[in-house]
């Protein structure tokens, strides 16, 4: 079957499912394979619970005439999505980064859907399957879309811009995370760059965060690009105080509407250039000054991504959505900023970083040797094989039996770690 046979199909039946367990009657349910799975297994399941059709590429799945067979489902699927894509013409802004590219899609979309019929990346749908899946959620309605990409190695970006086609593209930065899929921090700024070699090309804008001065020579050949950050900037903003919440200043522009003081609900200062970043796509796009205030000031975090709860008379701050030198860095120091007489660190070892893993961790008991803390406890193997003088632990399951134990009050808490650690497990109480 063509493409355009497909999309036909896919018009009259215009949602897509890879997993029987969310399908819904009516979808057109991909027969994915992975490494621990084959969907083709799935499909006859699929149709049994009401799909309209199954793709699948292993013919010993077929099952009658609402089987498609194809050379490769996963291929197939982001041929589709990137024939969506191009029915549209409209801004498609993608959004890559070592760390806050979540964040920043979040708070740009929650700016740019208050005026505008705007689409984003569900979750953490964010490669070589969400990205095509989220493409395919755009409704013809839409005005703007704003896709997050996520990476581990080099030609993914760039992979994802073949069917995402941006019109805009963002760099939030380029830090020490995975490293060794990358092979070293120039490295992760040539994989990100490919979003900036796309956009290049295709005579696309940029959002550039002018703090970073890695990101200029990245952006040269770029004809249009806005700025922002704390100085020289289009978009100039500072930290009014984050203790715990993050306020900021905007300063007055010629070109935009003068933004009061922005009082958010983000946790950590290195949130600043989320903000400013969501500030500068707002005014680019036309977006009213109170609408643009009124949207940051109303996000609420979720996911455990730089929570905060509050539990008894403790205060925690939960960001285990993810980690990488670069984000533990931040994060540690915003605690240790933070007005409290107790304070309590839990991390968990940072997944992917390969032979730097030994010298990073190292670095991070540094770090931590720098500051005064009530108690500090490590999670996982990357912290076990050093030598150092704090609680250490083989699990977040064991962590969570000692914070349990210690009953304490009147404390506040850092609880981070890579997503494999399950950090947030800290926090659950036992049935």
């Amino acid at each position: 079957m063509s493409i355009e046979s497909l999309y036909a199909l896919f018009q009259q039946y215009p949602h897509v499912e890879t997993d029987t367990r969310q399908l819904k009657p009516g979808c057109i349910f991909f027969a994915l394979r992975g490494e621990n799975f084959n969907g083709n297994q799935f499909a006859k399941k699929a149709l049994e619970a009401g799909a309209a059709a199954a793709i699948i590429d292993d013919a010993a799945a077929y099952v009658d005439k609402r089987t498609i067979l194809v050379e490769n489902t996963l291929t197939t699927l982001q041929q589709l999505a990137k024939f969506h894509r191009q029915q549209f013409n409209i801004p498609f802004i993608a959004i890559t980064g070592s760390n806050g590219k979540t964040t920043s899609k979040e708070l740009v979309h929650a700016v740019l859907a208050s005026s505008f019929r705007t689409y984003t990346t569900q979750g953490n749908l964010n490669n070589h399957i969400g990205i095509p899946l989220t493409l395919l959620r755009v409704h013809k309605d839409a005005e703007l879309a704003v896709i997050e990409m996520g990476a581990n190695h080099q030609q993914e970006i760039a992979g994802y811009c073949t069917y995402t086609l941006p019109t805009h593209g963002i760099i939030t930065n380029c830090g020490k995370a995975h490293l060794e899929g990358f092979g070293g921090v120039e490295g992760v700024r040539k994989g990100k760059g490919e979003l900036y070699d796309f956009i290049r090309a295709n005579q696309g804008t940029i959002f550039l965060n002018q703090d970073l001065d890695y990101l200029h020579p990245m952006s040269m050949g770029i004809s249009n690009i806005v700025t922002y950050g704390t100085q020289a900037a289009q978009t100039c903003g500072n930290i009014q105080s984050a203790d715990p919440y993050l306020n900021v200043t905007i300063q007055p522009a010629e070109k935009f509407e003068a933004i009061p003081s922005l009082h958010t609900q983000l946790v950590g200062d290195y949130n600043l250039s989320n903000v400013l970043l969501a500030v500068s796509v707002g005014r680019y796009f036309g977006v009213p000054a109170e609408k643009i205030k009124k949207s940051i000031e109303h996000y609420q975090p979720t996911n455990s991504r730089s929570q905060l709860i509050q539990k008894n008379t403790n205060t925690i701050i939960l960001d285990a959505y993810n980690a990488n030198p670069s984000s533990m860095q931040v994060a540690i120091q915003n605690f240790s900023k933070l007005e409290a007489t107790q304070k309590v660190l839990l991390l968990g070892s940072m997944a992917e970083l390969g032979e730097e893993s030994k010298q990073e961790h190292l670095q991070l008991i540094e770090l931590i040797r720098s500051h005064n803390w009530k108690e500090v406890v490590l999670v996982g193997d990357g912290f076990a094989e050093l030598s150092h003088p704090y609680i250490q632990f083989k699990n977040s399951n064991e962590a969570a039996g000692w914070f349990r134990a210690q009953n304490f009050s009147h404390t506040h808490f850092l609880i981070k770690g890579s997503r494999s650690m399950k950090m947030e497990t800290i926090l659950i109480d036992p049935a």
